[in-house]
């Protein structure tokens, strides 16, 4: 039988283990409510997937004689959890407390990845917050532009698709999913600041045509980062790329200059992060993302090709301007702290894109499942 008890009060007195799926924002105001009533003895851990106010709170109002594992799902609510990564935290807690948690969790089917909360809020900035920040950018240029893109040729078939889709999936979720990890994860903020700074100086340098300085930052991070001489297999191949467009895939693929892309790896180079280090925790979407910057960097001609839209080609200029806008902006807000600001742009263009999510929605989930397939 089933009792549904009055408050959380009375399920902290009388549960072994109790998991806090909170918003980062309002943890500590929940666990400062109901934390003083956990029970003797009892296994505490937290769903947030920012670790450091999480952790704080618990410490801060939990009792001594509680123990802390938190765990952390690396992948939204339409992913099937089976061998998707699944963080441990043994935080504060003996052998048996933990090995008690990671029995339960096992029933998912995950990957576990074992990491302390500081390590996991590093790895979730590097792999998630400047992920999120570029596709965020991109949804905002659209509009501002008055654009759809799945209704323009340039934007169809390829890399492309993960960019229309992505972005779409994530502006069809909740705000604070994305606001709490970039604004209360403590470092993520330089992260998503270099990104931007990486649109903006790159930008500068296609406006003034200085296709000398741009082709040496761009192989600067292709040299660094996707050296072929390193043997990383494709994550992405277009077979399989072009069966999820929202639109009809033009007969030619039209040129673009892929500043988010460009700009993706400037970020990873400028701060020294090596993106398939933190393959070991990468959720669904920086697999993606870091498969079409990994398709454009690994591919000579197609790289020289962009380069020489980006010098050449003005027809992007409008496009890039408001992207470069766009990642400024949402910098900004994530450095102020800004959570009504962030709410305020998201559901702004949330509601701009909303018509299409179902069908996005449903073709992402294919994409990544078929993606998933043949590359995990």
């Amino acid at each position: 039988n089933v009792q549904i008890l009055a408050n959380g009060h009375l399920v902290s007195r009388c549960s072994d283990f109790i998991i806090y799926s909170v918003e980062a924002k309002n943890i500590d105001a929940v666990v400062a409510e109901f934390g003083p009533s956990t029970k003797l003895g009892a296994i505490v851990g937290g769903q947030t997937s920012c670790k450091a106010p999480e952790i704080t709170a618990f410490e801060r109002h939990l009792p001594n004689d509680v123990d802390i594992v938190s765990c952390h799902s690396l992948h939204g609510p339409g992913v099937d959890p089976k061998g998707q990564p699944l963080v441990l935290i043994k935080h504060r807690a003996s052998q048996g407390s933990f090995d008690f948690v990671e029995k339960i969790l096992s029933c998912l089917g995950s990957k576990h990845v074992y990491l302390t909360a500081e390590a996991h809020d590093r790895i979730t900035a590097d792999t998630q917050a400047v992920t999120h920040a570029a596709f965020l950018s991109m949804g905002v240029a659209w509009a501002a532009n008055n654009q759809f893109p799945w209704e323009i040729p340039r934007y169809l078939g390829g890399i492309e698709n993960v960019k229309i889709n992505i972005t779409l999936r994530i502006y069809s979720n909740k705000w604070h999913v994305y606001a709490g990890l970039a604004i209360l994860n403590p470092a993520a903020k330089k992260q998503i600041k270099q990104y931007a700074e990486s649109v903006t100086e790159l930008f500068k340098l296609m406006l003034a045509g200085q296709r000398e300085e741009l082709t040496a930052r761009i192989m600067a991070a292709r040299k660094s980062i996707f050296d072929p001489g390193r043997g990383h297999d494709l994550l992405l191949k277009d077979d399989v790329l072009d069966r999820f467009s929202l639109g009809d895939i033009p007969p030619q693929r039209v040129k673009n200059n892929h500043l988010s892309l460009l700009a993706m790896a400037d970020c990873w180079y400028k701060l020294g992060i090596d993106p398939y280090e933190h393959m070991i925790c990468e959720t669904p979407l920086f697999r993606l993302w870091l498969g079409a910057v990994q398709y454009l960097f690994q591919d000579s001609e197609l790289l020289d090709e962009v380069i020489d839209t980006a010098v050449e080609d003005k027809s992007f200029r409008a496009d890039d301007l408001e992207f470069t806008f766009a990642a400024r902006d949402w910098s900004e807000r994530v450095s102020l702290g800004n959570m009504d600001g962030y709410r305020e742009r998201f559901e702004q263009i949330q509601r701009y894109f909303a018509p299409r999510f179902p069908e996005a929605t449903r073709l992402g989930n294919e994409m990544i499942k078929t993606i998933l397939e043949k590359t995990g």
